[in-house]
């Protein structure tokens, strides 16, 4: 029997987005897995003020990398990041819009559920 992943509503997880081509496993979601020590389970919609901040950190997500697979980050652009970035966002007042039918449970964890309804916005379906 397959196992149901779970989004923080409690219902099944929906997938982030495929183009690009996200999650810890390259599989559209925000899954997780013992191996994801940076727990990718916040599904965000990149902003210029996300995007350069993590740069700033040394966590650049804007610069392509043909041999991994990853084109580079763009404003709307929709990416599973580590929830303690996320958190690390919104406790300075910037973090990026979530979808929450997107959002692995396990993001409770690392953030209020009070937070990413502040930050959520409506379902567009996976791009």
């Amino acid at each position: 029997m397959p196992r149901v992943v779970l989004n923080v509503l409690g219902t099944p997880l929906v997938p982030c987005s495929y183009d690009p081509l996200t999650g810890w496993r390259r599989d559209g979601c925000c899954d997780t897995d013992a191996r994801d020590v940076g727990s990718h389970v916040i599904c965000a919609r990149m902003t210029v003020e996300f995007l350069n901040r993590q740069m700033e950190l040394g966590n650049d997500l804007i610069t392509p990398r043909p041999e991994a697979r990853f084109r580079g980050l763009k404003p709307g652009d929709r990416w599973c990041v580590c929830a303690l970035r996320w958190r690390e966002a919104y406790e300075a007042g910037h973090a990026p819009p979530v979808m929450l039918e997107s959002t692995h449970s396990r993001a409770l964890d690392f953030v209020l559920m009070e937070w990413l309804r502040k930050c959520a916005v409506a379902p567009t379906g996976a791009e």
